[in-house]
Formats: C-alpha cells, sequence, structure tokens
C-alpha cells in the first residue's frame, strides 16, 4: 500500500495531532443522529435543548451538572445563519463556539456580550456579503459547535430557562440549502484503521489552521493526505496488526498526557486553567486576543489540545469557566470510593458567577450514580451547613455520612477510582493568578 509507509513514531504524532477533530466530530455526530442524554437528536443548525440538568444517563466526557445545555451542531455549507438570543434578565448563561478542530473562537452571554436580546450572523470562513446590523461571528470551519449553558438553581427555575432556551434560535438565511454535513469514512476500512481513515477524510474537509498545516503534511507517510479511494480499504493483516499494536501506544501516551500532563499543580489539584488556550488564529466576539491565554510552546500545544479534549472536550477558556481537577488526596494516593474525604473551603472560591464542585468515574470522566441524585455541589446547593467559623466542610465518600451535618455537605462517591473536578464560573483574577488556591482533599482517619 503505496500511501501507508509510517512507523509507530509518526503514527502516535498522528494520533495527537487529530484526536481532537476525530473525537470532536463524532461527538457531533452523536447529537445530529442519536442524541446525548438529555439532548434529543437535532438537525445541523438547530438547537438541542436538555430539560432537565445532566445525570449518569449522559454519556459524556465530563459533563456539568450546573447548568441546562442547549446545543447546535452548525453547518455553514448552507452559507450564513442567524442566531437570536432572548434577554435573559441577568441570569448567567453562555453559548461558546468551538470550530472543528476544538478551537474556543467566539462567545455570546453574561460576561462576553451581557444578558440582553441580540442578533448575531454566523458566516462561513470565505464568506462576503451583507451583514446587516447584525454582530458578525466568522466561523474558522464550515462545521462548528455551539455548546450553550444555562444556569439553574433548582427544579423551580426549570420553566423560566426553558422559555429561554425556547426563545433562542437559528435561522439560515438561505431557508432551502440542505446541509452537506460530514464527508463520510469509507465504511469497507477496518476497525484497525478507522481512525486514520476519519483523520484523513475530516482533515481534508476541514483544514487546520495554516500555522497547523506543515504538520499535517509531515504525518502523509501515514496515510492521510491520500485523495480518492481511501488507502486503508486494502491493509494488509500484518499492517493491520501494526496498526493496533502503534495505536494501543499512542493512546497510552495520550492518557499520560492527561495525567501527567504539564498544567501546575496546587495542593494535589491539577489547575488547568490553560488546558484550552491552544486556539492561536481565531478570535471572534467573546474571545480574548491575549497572550495570557495563548499556548506557546508548538508540540506542547498540540499534546495539550488532544488531552484537553480527551479530559474535558468543550471546556471553556479560563476567563469564562476556570477548572481544576484531581486524582489525589493529601497523601499523593489516588482517591477512592472505598476511603472517606474531606475538602474544607475557607473561604469558597471567588466568583462573579458561581462555582461547583463535581464527582466523576475513572477512566471514563462520567456522572457517578447515587442514592441521594447528587452529582454536584457548590454555592448554589440549598441546606448547606457553614462551620462556625464560616468555612465549608465538603465530606467526600461512597456512603452516606452518620453526622447530619457532614451528610447536608456529602457529595457521594462511586465504589471505585474518581476525579472530582472544581468549575468556578467567570473566576476572580485570585483564581487565575494563584492567589486562592483550592486545598487538597483530605483523606479521613480511621
Amino acid at each position: 500500500m503505496t500511501d501507508f509507509d509510517a512507523d509507530r513514531e509518526t503514527i502516535v504524532r498522528a494520533y495527537l495531532y487529530g484526536f481532537p477533530l476525530v473525537f470532536n466530530l463524532d461527538q457531533v455526530t452523536r447529537y445530529t443522529t442519536t442524541g446525548v442524554g438529555a439532548n434529543p437528536a437535532a438537525p445541523f443548525n438547530a438547537f438541542s435543548h436538555a430539560r432537565t440538568l445532566a445525570g449518569p444517563a449522559d454519556t459524556f466526557v465530563t459533563i456539568n451538572n450546573d447548568t441546562l445545555y442547549s446545543m447546535a451542531q452548525i453547518d455553514l455549507s448552507v452559507g450564513p445563519v442567524e442566531l437570536s438570543v432572548p434577554d435573559t434578565a441577568g441570569r448567567y448563561y453562555v453559548l461558546q463556539f468551538v470550530d472543528a478542530w476544538t478551537n474556543n473562537f467566539a462567545y455570546v452571554g453574561h460576561r462576553a456580550t451581557g444578558t440582553g436580546a441580540g442578533r448575531f450572523l454566523l458566516i462561513p470562513p470565505s464568506w462576503s456579503g451583507d451583514t446587516g446590523d447584525a454582530v458578525v461571528i466568522r466561523f474558522p470551519t464550515t462545521v462548528a459547535s455551539i455548546v450553550g449553558r444555562w444556569a439553574v438553581s433548582g427544579d423551580d427555575e426549570l420553566p423560566v430557562v426553558h422559555a429561554l432556551q425556547d426563545a433562542t434560535t437559528l435561522t439560515p438565511q438561505d431557508a432551502e440549502a440542505v446541509p452537506v454535513g460530514l464527508a463520510a469514512p469509507d465504511p469497507s476500512v477496518p476497525e484497525s484503521a478507522r481512525f486514520l481513515e476519519k483523520l484523513r477524510v475530516w482533515s481534508q474537509q476541514f483544514p487546520p489552521a495554516p500555522r497547523d498545516q506543515p504538520l499535517q503534511d509531515s504525518l502523509a507517510p501515514t496515510g492521510i493526505a491520500a485523495t480518492g479511494p481511501s488507502p486503508y480499504a486494502s491493509i494488509s493483516l500484518s499492517e493491520a496488526a501494526r496498526l493496533v499494536g502503534d495505536l494501543d501506544a499512542a493512546r497510552e501516551t495520550l492518557h499520560t498526557a492527561l495525567t501527567h500532563g504539564s498544567s501546575p499543580e496546587a495542593n494535589g489539584w491539577k489547575l488547568t486553567f490553560h488546558a484550552f488556550d491552544y486556539n492561536l488564529d481565531y478570535f471572534e466576539v467573546g474571545a480574548l486576543d491575549d497572550p495570557e491565554f495563548k499556548m506557546t510552546d508548538p508540540k506542547l500545544r498540540i499534546v495539550e489540545r488532544a488531552a484537553a479534549a480527551l479530559g474535558g472536550l468543550w471546556g471553556n477558556h479560563p476567563y469564562e469557566a476556570a477548572y481544576i481537577v484531581t486524582y489525589v488526596d493529601d497523601q499523593g494516593e489516588q482517591l477512592t470510593g472505598s476511603r472517606t474525604y474531606t475538602l474544607r473551603l475557607d473561604p469558597p472560591p471567588p466568583v462573579s458567577a458561581f462555582w461547583s464542585l463535581t464527582m466523576y468515574s475513572v477512566p471514563d470522566f462520567y456522572l457517578v450514580e447515587n442514592p441521594i441524585g447528587r452529582y454536584s455541589l457548590g454555592d448554589r446547593t440549598p441546606g448547606l451547613v457553614r462551620d462556625e467559623d464560616g468555612a465549608l466542610t465538603i465530606t467526600i465518600s461512597r456512603e452516606r455520612p452518620e453526622d447530619d451535618s457532614a451528610a447536608a455537605n456529602w457529595l457521594p462517591a462511586p465504589s471505585g477510582d474518581f476525579r472530582p473536578v472544581m468549575r468556578m464560573y467567570e473566576p476572580d483574577p485570585a483564581v487565575l493568578d494563584r492567589r486562592y488556591t483550592v486545598p487538597a482533599i483530605t483523606r479521613s482517619k480511621g
């Protein structure tokens, strides 16, 4: 097979480079065909609104339990699409725009554009024409995602948020145009080469940022530059077997990058504030073109982009929401449901919007089923009990605490390993410059 002659090192590089694109567009496919959990399937250029907060049935990596999701997969092969948003009367929301390569390139909402009503015109990469009086958002790739999040403090607020969701609309200018959608990988390609086939097809349909084109070109020995019939359709048994081993090595490399990456640590928490700062080229409304939020190391940027997709696809820039994660307790050992822990926040995180601590299973990073249906805990959780000095002590365990105060502040854990995530929406500068840090999760004695 003349188009496929890559060694393991090149396969690993191709996997790290292409993982965000492939993983992302696989999720785009889910949202437009089957739906995900509380979000029903919706066609391109239409919103899918979750009417309930996410739970364990929503099998999406590191999904939040703080907001209702409004998801839209946009295909601007139809031409411009108008986005209309209602007045939310101060309620926090964000519409995050993510291109095919997972670059966050625009934001609409509380922080970025305010909470008044607005009109935005979404236009393809090279389109030119009359934009009227709408705010223009130019897409880097013709297919991209809008990830909408609406703050909800309790079930009593659901009707209000449902009305806001319904008032958020997408209207193609050409009502008769049919979206092209995602190019179809060759179905005859064996499973061992399916990843490379998707990368080949989709990297050609959605060219990367110009700065990344030389890297993509250097990966041609993997076959991803081949046009026409797939070079993987006639792969030999020996080549298929070798690919299995090469891609297993690539996945292990990515897992290592995720769990032992370059993000700084404090008290066992990985401060992934800048894990989504790999977009260096596309800055539309709400996205800050600021060196503070740009990765400078070109090789590290590719690895971190892949790790961010695996560990928290569609995460925000830190000025919108700051994330920290931990796998370990105060003794450096893996967090597990066989033990009981506490986290004492004195004071809780300083934010302009809100904060939460959410429980996730390992290695899937899904929400965890539990007897009280509590998947996260934060400043909007009713009934929390403060310590006498005003601090908040959270108990993390598999079994319900016997003490009533501890039970009020209980974040249930799975029976096996877990990874909590702290989210701080619109964080205070003290969070990002590390003047404020979250303490270690402490293992209880006994």
